[in-house]
């Protein structure tokens, strides 16, 4: 069984996505593509451009997202005004003319690239994503397992605690996907702090496994996100019986500049834990520099089993978003078929296996 850790459905972006307002659904869209691995442009000429005039230089937080007329558009676009100049990212792939994406495209998608079953994680770009993962579950329950998710900065309070509750009992979802972006709200507590016990203790009591997507906040730098992986530590090791993954896998970026894995001893010491699974997932940030069949994550993905093993690896494709970069089908079968190095075994383990002992699916 393949099994996609990664995967989204969605309603279209042109509403709330169960957000209180399209408001606070467009600054969660600005907020996530002020540094995007997705191409932008300048519509009248397609001229590529960095989108820095999306926010403030120095404010990292929502106070510091520009007024842009930030929209949605279509083709997969995401778009805004500055200075009377039309742009747009192309977050999504072109053949999106509408964004969105409801389950029965998403299995259209699995049947065409042999992807037998998908985690559905969230994030605010996407929506206030409960009731949505839960109605595909529902609907699907062979082919989707869904993740809940909470407002992560004020994840403390009593209404989200209930959330929790509810998602589990009354939605059935299956596990946490958490996003370490804390800007809605400002970066004055990290995920260890004291105020977030009872919230990780109730995860924990519930067993939801911790889909975690690291973040390099504030400051988007290599420092931010070693102080992030830190705190993430003591999470590891508060709760040493209980299983996280590390979403997006480690930063090419931070780690990995020169074609290979450069790991200091104490961020190494973190990946190792016992209770850590890491996504194996190239295409959908690297895919606009590197070409298929992505040799230089072949050459990542074989450090990672000589380092890890096999046993702690899940491939994961978010998409729909990385058909921006690559089809579906090819985005399997980098690893699939191209990863040669991999026994059959080793990629039974990591294409589906270490995935569904973690959501509790039974093949």
């Amino acid at each position: 069984m393949i099994i996609d850790c990664h995967a989204h459905v969605f309603q279209h972006w042109q509403g709330a996505c169960g957000h209180p307002s399209n408001a606070i659904h467009l600054k969660y869209l600005q907020k996530v593509v002020t540094r995007p691995a997705a191409r932008a442009f300048r519509a009248r000429d397609g001229k590529e451009i960095k989108p820095t005039m999306l926010f403030r230089q120095g404010d990292n937080t929502w106070a510091g997202l520009t007024d842009v007329g930030f929209r949605v558009g279509r083709n997969g676009q995401l778009a805004f005004t500055w200075e009377g100049e039309d742009y747009y990212v192309q977050y999504h792939p072109v053949g999106m003319q509408e964004l969105v994406c409801p389950p029965e495209f998403m299995i259209a998608q699995m049947i065409n690239a042999g992807v037998d079953h998908c985690i559905l994680q969230a994030g605010g770009g996407y929506g206030a994503m409960n009731d949505y993962n839960a109605f595909a579950q529902a609907q699907s329950s062979d082919r989707f397992t869904g993740l809940l998710n909470v407002d992560e900065a004020i994840a403390d309070r009593p209404e989200q605690l209930a959330e929790i509750d509810r998602a589990v009992d009354r939605l059935g979802l299956k596990g946490l996907y958490y996003a370490h972006d804390m800007s809605r709200h400002g970066y004055g507590r990290n995920v260890d702090h004291a105020d977030f016990v009872p919230f990780w203790d109730k995860i924990v009591a519930r067993k939801l496994p911790v889909f975690i997507e690291l973040s390099s906040t504030p400051n988007y730098d290599r420092a931010g996100y070693l102080a992030n992986l830190t705190a993430l530590d003591v999470l590891l090791r508060r709760y040493p019986a209980h299983r996280f993954l590390l979403v997006m896998g480690p930063p090419v970026g931070h780690f990995a500049s020169t074609g290979h894995w450069d790991f200091p001893a104490d961020v190494l010491a973190v990946y190792k834990r016992d209770n850590l699974l890491i996504e194996i997932m190239f295409p959908i940030t690297w895919g606009g520099a590197w070409d298929y069949p992505y040799p230089e994550a072949q050459v990542l993905i074989r450090e990672m089993r000589d380092l890890f093993g096999a046993s702690k690896l899940v491939w994961g494709s978010d998409m729909p978003n990385v058909e921006r970069f690559c089809t579906y089908r090819q985005c399997v079968d980098y690893v699939r078929r191209h990863c040669s190095f991999l026994s059959a075994a080793e990629k039974d383990r990591i294409l589906g296996d270490n995935a569904a002992a973690l959501i509790g699916l039974k093949s």
